[in-house]
């Protein structure tokens, strides 16, 4: 156990103290650790043979790079990256607009749907608040909205990109637990659309307590609706074949990343925003990007090794058996330690640091992974707009500076208690789920 603490608090050291990439961190910790449980000390550096620990590391490198499964990574980047070059963030936008704005509040309702929308092809929370920042917050200030609430809606329609698919960050999920990615992203829809509805009881909320924060827009007309629809029946025809066919069956993800890579530059080429220049920042962006994150999940993979090979889950069940404390219990401390470390943690660094401790206990409690997977986006999507860390509050803090962070954090506090009414639907339908068939039995 002392080897297991010792690790934790090297890796947190380096982490916020020395301001080490993660992927390095947990890569180091990992593979001396692993050294350490292999008989490493202070009295045999000179004589300690490094076969075992280099040769778990070096299997781990080999072995993620040249998964196959593992190429849907950078295909679904490619294609979130291609479409955010043909421009589509002001369709959605528009298409939203139209539908919602003339209602109070309704140009941030709008703008909560199209950052749906569009994180639904692109995947990335982030880049779908920088972005939408750019094309939602001129409108809103146009209608005198209040900062507070526009932002909010931006920030918390950008968090809704790590889980609606395609997610990249629930294959990483996936290849962590060595779950079913099609599975997770069948299981990742209905929470999705379901955080978009709650943000727009949100907004509701906001409006019905400050007329003045959200006034209506314009009204437009259906023949003008109907109009605004053109610009982006290719990209919902893209998701529709991407999505429905893995859904179905009909190809894996892979190979609907593939198609969906394939579709996106299509239509970017045909919307005349494809030139040489563009394809090679794109192209250079997406390399970029999957290698920082098959970085950190080399690193993920290795520390996984270490706190295995100590025992950690083992004793982590044990702990719990001892403390005789329902299952349901266990689940709702998990979330609460989610909760405080995403005021610290950016969110992937929380996921690849905690997922490989908790779900070996998850799932020995009889929880399945699938569902656990969509908690830890849910929580997840929650510390990107959760002080003081929220990353998303940053991103358009640093896009919008005349916008004081504080404002931001403000607004998103009802959008915040609505991810907390989500995850209590998700885990509350999941225990009825579970037990309810016990429970009838039993009465039977």
């Amino acid at each position: 156990m002392s080897v297991i603490l010792i690790g934790f608090a090297v890796l947190l050291f380096l982490i916020i103290v020395v301001r080490m990439p993660i992927a390095f961190a947990m890569g180091i910790v990992g593979f001396f650790g692993f050294a350490m449980l292999s008989g490493l000390g202070f009295d045999n550096l000179d004589s300690f043979r490094w076969t075992g620990p280099l040769s778990m590391a070096s299997n781990r490198v080999i072995d993620t790079v040249q998964e196959y499964s593992l190429s849907v990574i950078p295909l679904f980047i490619l294609m979130g990256n291609l479409v955010t070059r043909s421009g589509l963030s002001h369709e959605l936008y528009a298409v939203s607009n139209a539908f919602l704005g003339h209602r109070k509040g309704g140009l941030s309702m709008a703008t909560v749907v199209a950052c749906g929308g569009f994180s639904a092809i692109c995947g990335s929370s982030l880049a779908t608040s920088a972005t939408m920042s750019k094309v939602a917050m001129p409108p809103m200030r146009k209608y005198g909205y209040a900062d507070s609430l526009a932002t909010a809606s931006i920030a918390a329609g950008g968090t809704l990109g790590i889980l609606i698919p395609p997610s990249v960050i629930l294959v990483i999920y996936g290849l962590l637990t060595e779950s079913s990615i099609r599975e997770l992203f069948a299981a990742g829809f209905i929470p999705g659309i379901l955080g978009i509805i709650l943000y727009l009881v949100a907004v509701r909320y906001v409006v019905w307590r400050d007329p003045s924060a959200g006034p209506a827009g314009e009204k437009t007309e259906w023949p003008e609706r109907l109009q605004t629809m053109k610009g982006v029946w290719g990209v919902l025809l893209l998701f529709t074949i991407v999505m429905g066919g893995i859904y179905l069956g009909i190809f894996t993800p892979t190979e609907a990343a593939g198609i969906g890579a394939g579709g996106a530059f299509l239509i970017t080429l045909f919307r005349g925003r494809m030139t040489l220049r563009n394809l090679f920042e794109t192209l250079a962006d997406t390399a970029r990007t999957s290698a920082m994150l098959f970085a950190v999940v080399i690193g993920a993979l290795i520390f996984s090794d270490f706190i295995n090979r100590a025992g950690l889950p083992d004793m982590l069940l044990e702990m719990v058996t001892a403390m005789d404390v329902a299952p349901i219990v266990v689940i709702l401390a998990i979330l609460a330690i989610y909760i405080v470390l995403g005021m610290v943690f950016e969110s992937l660094s929380m996921m690849l640091l905690t997922v490989p401790v908790f779900y070996p206990l998850v799932a020995s409690l009889g929880f399945d992974l699938v569902w656990f997977g969509i908690v830890v986006v849910v929580v997840t999507e929650i510390s990107l707009i959760t002080p003081p860390v929220g990353m998303n509050v940053f991103v358009l803090s640093a896009v919008l500076r005349d916008v004081k962070t504080g404002t931001i954090f403000k607004g998103v506090t009802p959008f915040w208690c609505a991810d907390i009414v989500r995850l209590a639907l998700i885990v509350f339908i999941a225990q009825i789920a579970l037990f309810l068939p016990e429970i009838l039995y039993r009465q039977g």
